[in-house]
């Protein structure tokens, strides 16, 4: 049997048409979805005989976790993510 390419949608049409979306994953059609052009996540079928999730003891607690110094300068959030979010990226 020929495999199918997966289909490729943005996260903006997912979650207007999610049902849709599921319905083809449920049908053994994967479905990449992408942010900005970029592939961030795949709905495949569910398949109960798979390997479990493990879940891992952490290595260390959080609190000891060294945070990175202060950039030393006053930072615009707002122009940082509008900057990030410009469609060139």
């Amino acid at each position: 049997m020929k495999k199918r390419p997966d289909k490729t949608v943005k996260v903006a049409e997912l979650k207007a048409r999610l049902s849709e979306y599921l319905r083809a994953a449920r049908q053994g059609h994967p479905v990449t979805v992408c942010d900005r052009d970029t592939p961030i996540a795949r709905l495949v079928p569910y398949d109960a005989e798979a390997e479990t999730l493990v879940i891992r003891k952490p290595i260390r607690r959080l609190r000891d976790v060294a945070l990175p110094a202060p950039l030393g300068r006053r930072i615009d959030s707002l122009a940082a993510l509008l900057e990030e979010r410009q469609p060139s990226r």
